[in-house]
């Protein structure tokens, strides 16, 4: 990556974050990089591109994130545990504005928008290790409860911007909890549902 094109991302990334996709504009980002229009569209042949470079690069973090975590020697349920820790500090971090995903998503509500499309491979990719995860505990139930972890953190994000980011960090993280020590006690047909 070209230093241009990765202050570019830098700078988009942190303006993107912190004020919204669509509030702020290509001539803002030109001008906090500092770059010209025509490097950036050198890099971003449009604006829909930056925005989904964005979101890819935040996706690549993660998932790097999530798989040095897998690498350490620990039990499936203490990897829930790690990747639930983080999520917690992230709520708690200064300039915490909810999830950038669940951001995006409410800006670019269209489907079939590449902004939507980069949303939803990430969100799929998310469920699916959280499952694969749940699966890993030997847990009856893995799908809802990779589910339900994923709601579980949706509603922290979208809360820990909105009231105290301590009480949502410690009310996800005894969720959390609760996933990994619930084991199978309801009616079969709510297995399914749930």
């Amino acid at each position: 990556m070209s230093e241009a094109r990765a202050r570019l991302l830098r700078t988009a990334s942190e303006l993107f974050y912190g004020e919204g996709l669509h509030a702020v504009g290509i001539d803002r980002i030109v001008a906090a990089a500092p770059v010209t229009r025509a490097t950036l569209y050198k890099h971003f042949p449009s604006k829909d591109d930056l925005v989904v470079a964005y979101l890819t690069q935040a996706d690549d973090a993660m998932r790097a994130r999530l798989a040095a975590v897998r690498t350490q020697d620990a039990s499936a349920d203490d990897i829930i545990r790690t990747v639930g820790r983080s999520i917690a500090d992230d709520i708690q971090r200064p300039g915490f504005r909810g999830c950038a995903f669940l951001n995006a998503a409410a800006e670019y509500p269209d489907p079939a928008h590449p902004v939507h499309q980069a949303v939803l491979r990430h969100r799929q990719w998310f469920l699916a290790t959280i499952t694969e995860l749940f699966s890993e505990t030997g847990k009856p139930d893995p799908e809802p409860a990779g589910r339900h972890f994923v709601m579980l953190r949706d509603g922290a994000m979208a809360a820990g911007c909105l009231t105290d980011p301590g009480l949502v960090s410690d009310t996800f993280l005894r969720g959390v909890e609760g996933l990994l020590t619930y084991r199978s006690g309801l009616p079969a047909d709510l297995h399914t549902t749930a």
